[in-house]
C-alpha cells in the first residue's frame, strides 16, 4: 500500500521498548483510511484499514471486546 506523507504515532500506553504498532490518522480525512505499520520494522509492509473499521476495532479493544492476551 502506498501511502502519501504520513505521520505515525504510538498510542501513549505503549511504553514497552518498541513492541507494538504505529498508526497514521493523519490520512482519514483524505483518503478514508489508517495505515498500520510495525514500529520495529518502519520500512515494511503497511496495512490500510477503513477508518470506520479501525474505529470499530479501537473500541472494541476498550470495551475489552477481545479479552486479556
Amino acid at each position: 500500500m502506498t501511502t502519501e506523507n504520513p505521520r505515525w504515532f504510538t498510542s501513549s500506553y505503549s511504553n514497552n521498548g518498541g513492541n507494538c504498532v504505529e498508526a497514521a490518522a493523519n490520512l482519514v480525512a483524505p483518503h478514508g483510511i489508517v495505515p498500520v505499520r510495525d514500529s520495529k520494522n518502519p520500512t515494511g509492509p503497511v496495512l490500510g484499514f477503513p477508518a470506520d473499521s479501525f474505529t470499530s476495532f479501537i473500541a472494541g479493544v476498550k470495551a475489552g471486546t477481545f479479552g486479556a492476551v
